[in-house]
């Protein structure tokens, strides 16, 4: 017991550590201040004459209170915990031992979470996110593993209380989908996701193969945010070429009756979206045209970092020695990412949507580079 006491002390004091380093980078006492001064901006009575500038004011004002309120919570947590080990120790009665190992366990978790908020501090990380998964090398394999990618991402989603909407998806006959594209709309979705963008490789035994032989299979995954409506681009008629076809997709008998999805290729680039989520053509070259703003501003963003080839998300060759991230089920279990090299044994737990280890590391990375 003392010896587990000891460890889950150690636990406290760390994550104790991280918080108070945490809050004096993020200046959270200022933070506090700048939210009285844009709560009083708020009262004025002409707030609302720029509708625009008014909403910019209250989103500010709800990133800077959900830092300051994860702070405060995390620092009443850790002095609740302090005062329970404390008083356990006066009276050498370990009776609440269990309560006290419970709450360092949900410290540490917000103490981690907490973390990673500080790291999403982009320019676009605090928008929504579009995400499309397309199929590889592999025939019917890549197929059915570019469906797991599909329902890993949406369980990620939803565990992250995001919102999901499918804007594209092609099934397969057979099996699995070729391609899909989602839109993942949540507080700072595109800042968690921005980094899932490469090619994933999956190893297992195919169920598709009579032979039971080891497949190996590839689907990429490209993402990028999702932009205002007022965000600005100029695309030239003779620069986008339109084709129409019938949606296959959820949404009823009229999307599967009529040509109303919507794919839009930008001649330049290469660069492909498309939509058939709405129930008009009109709608879905609406929402591809914003698509596509997003993927080419995005383009001008990291051109200067990476050949537009890599950027654009239209992977030349999804196949072996560009994977960014590997999933192993035979002949042991194993996810590996080969940007950070983070390992995770249990390889279920991963494909059911546990991405933050991962997501955490990549994010930690490109800080320090």
């Amino acid at each position: 017991m003392e010896q587990n006491v000891y460890l889950d002390k150690e636990r406290l004091d760390n994550s104790k550590a991280i918080t108070e380093s945490l809050g004096e980078s993020l200046q959270v006492e200022q933070l506090k201040e700048k939210v009285k001064e844009l709560n009083k901006k708020q009262m004025e009575p002409d707030f609302w004459n720029d509708n625009e500038s008014a909403q910019k004011v209250i989103n500010e004002t709800n990133s800077y209170q959900k830092v300051i309120d994860q702070y405060d919570e995390l620092r009443e947590m850790i002095i609740d915990a302090e005062d329970l080990i404390d008083l356990m120790e006066m009276e050498e009665d370990y009776s609440s031992y269990d309560e006290f190992k419970n709450t360092v366990d949900r410290i540490e978790k917000k103490a981690d979470e907490f973390k990673l908020n500080t790291l999403l501090n982009g320019e676009y990380d605090s928008h929504n996110a579009i995400l499309s998964i397309h199929a590889g090398a592999g025939g019917t394999e890549a197929q059915d593993w570019a469906s797991m990618l599909l329902r890993m991402y949406t369980r990620y989603a939803e565990n992250k209380g995001f919102k999901i909407e499918t804007l594209d998806i092609l099934k397969e006959d057979e099996a699995g989908i070729k391609s899909a594209t989602l839109r993942i709309s949540g507080d700072k979705a595109y800042g968690y996701l921005k980094g899932e963008k490469g090619v994933h490789r999956l190893v297992r035994i195919s169920p598709f193969d009579s032979n039971k032989r080891r497949h190996t299979s590839f689907s990429s995954v490209d993402v990028f945010p999702e932009l205002d409506d007022e965000t600005d681009i100029e695309i030239k008629d003779d620069e986008i070429k339109v084709d129409t076809y019938r949606s296959s997709g959820a949404g009823g008998q009229h999307v599967n009756t009529t040509d109303s999805a919507v794919r839009i290729t930008h001649i330049p680039t290469g660069v492909v979206v498309q939509c058939q989520n709405e129930r008009s053509q009109i709608q879905n070259r609406e929402k591809a045209m914003n698509m596509l703003k997003a993927k080419l501003i995005a383009l001008a963003e990291e051109e200067k970092k990476e050949k537009i080839e890599d950027l654009q998300g239209n992977y030349s060759q999804i196949a072996w020695g560009s994977q960014i991230r590997s999933y192993v089920f035979q002949p042991y279990t194993m996810v590996k990412d080969h940007r950070t090299n983070v390992e995770i044994g249990d390889v279920e737990r991963v494909i059911d949507g546990d991405l933050d280890e991962f997501i955490y590391a990549y994010l930690q990375n490109k800080r320090t580079e």
